[in-house]
């Protein structure tokens, strides 16, 4: 099975092959490294900029306007902040244009803590990102998803901001991509780059096929009846085991990953809170001004009457950094621990 640096690789060069895509750039994004994540290794239209993220978004916003699709890849998320201002003008262009010119671009970077990346490299941008009008937003939580969501996003004729984390990115799934090999050695083989005498090394890219997975949909990724826990990322994969861990309680849990942050499936959300009457919403990014916030109150005002507890929101302390030790990571943002607490709080919950 292919990881989620490699999906994302496999995805651009099917976007480079058959959806236009002619550039994908970045600081180390092209040869010799690919990446530092090794998610553009192998691609042809791949190449490198100086650390520079305002001309790496600004790059991308000239080529997008010319009608030419790109992929921009800023490093780390954790130093996306500086082009803010950008990333604005970039989501409002098409309306202060009134529809005539449109923004085929992507920006994709790694988001989140789970690596020990202290101060400087485990940042979630996720809730800044919801706020900025005119820009989609997805979040994949497993290799299949990585790719389907960035052909997706290599499609849509605006901004996508894709958002990989960054402890996801050597994390397979259980589901083969269209067209990608059954043997994972095969796979490795064919577009990893070897360690050792790589000199003249060039990809054997799959036979891969197109795989689309719809901007704004979401997945329920555990069933349940008796609380909803709405999530993304990499926070799917441990409410997904606490999920599993209380089933042998009888404590039966619906988990939702929203894959997509802008636009986001109200209605699977809906439809599972009027099932469960419960709903806890779990993310990584800092609690305050957080997105789950913003689900927490559309609930209030939609779902009140169908509420059998008080939606909660889990998410990363408000603490200006997360430490280097993996301690204070661990108390920084929500763990296996955190989240089965909370669940059983909301179930316990009764009006």
């Amino acid at each position: 099975m292919a990881s989620v640096a490699q999906a994302i690789r496999m995805a651009l060069h099917y976007g480079e092959k058959h959806l236009g895509v002619k550039d994908v750039f970045g600081q180390d994004v092209g040869a010799p490294l690919g990446g530092v994540f090794t998610a553009t290794q192998g691609l042809k239209t791949a190449w490198n900029t100086p650390l520079d993220e305002r001309g790496i978004i600004s790059m991308a916003m000239g080529i997008a306007m010319t009608g030419d699709r790109c992929v921009a890849e800023i490093q780390f998320g954790d130093y996306i902040f500086n082009t803010i201002d950008l990333l604005k003008i970039a989501g409002n262009t098409l309306w202060c244009t009134n529809g005539q010119v449109e923004l085929p671009m992507v920006v994709m970077t790694p988001v989140g803590a789970g690596i020990f990346g202290s101060v400087y490299h485990s940042h979630s941008f996720d809730a800044w990102a919801s706020r900025l009008p005119g820009w989609k937003i997805v979040m994949p939580s497993n290799p299949l998803d990585a790719y389907g969501l960035m052909l997706a996003a290599i499609k849509d004729p605006n901004p996508v901001l894709y958002l990989k984390s960054k402890a996801l990115m050597r994390h397979k799934g259980d589901e083969l991509i269209p067209g990608e090999p059954a043997d994972e050695k095969e796979l490795k083989a064919m577009i990893d780059k070897p360690v050792q005498n790589s000199v003249g090394w060039k990809a054997r890219w799959p036979d891969l096929e197109e795989y689309i997975v719809p901007i704004g949909k979401g997945k329920i990724t555990h069933a349940g009846e008796h609380i909803t826990v709405v999530t993304y990322s990499r926070m799917v994969h441990l409410c997904n085991e606490v999920a599993e861990k209380l089933s042998h309680e009888g404590i039966s849990v619906e988990v939702i990953d929203l894959r997509s942050i802008y636009p986001y499936d109200w209605q699977m959300i809906k439809e599972s809170i009027a099932k469960t009457g419960r709903v806890l919403f779990v993310n990584e990014d800092t609690e305050v001004t957080n997105f789950g916030e913003h689900l927490a109150y559309r609930t209030t005002q939609e779902c009140f009457y169908q509420l059998m507890a008080r939606p909660r929101v889990l998410a990363g302390k408000n603490l200006p950094g997360i430490g280097l030790s993996p301690n204070l990571e661990k108390n920084s943002v929500p763990q296996h621990h955190d989240i089965e607490v909370a669940i059983r709080e909301v179930v316990a919950e009764v009006p």
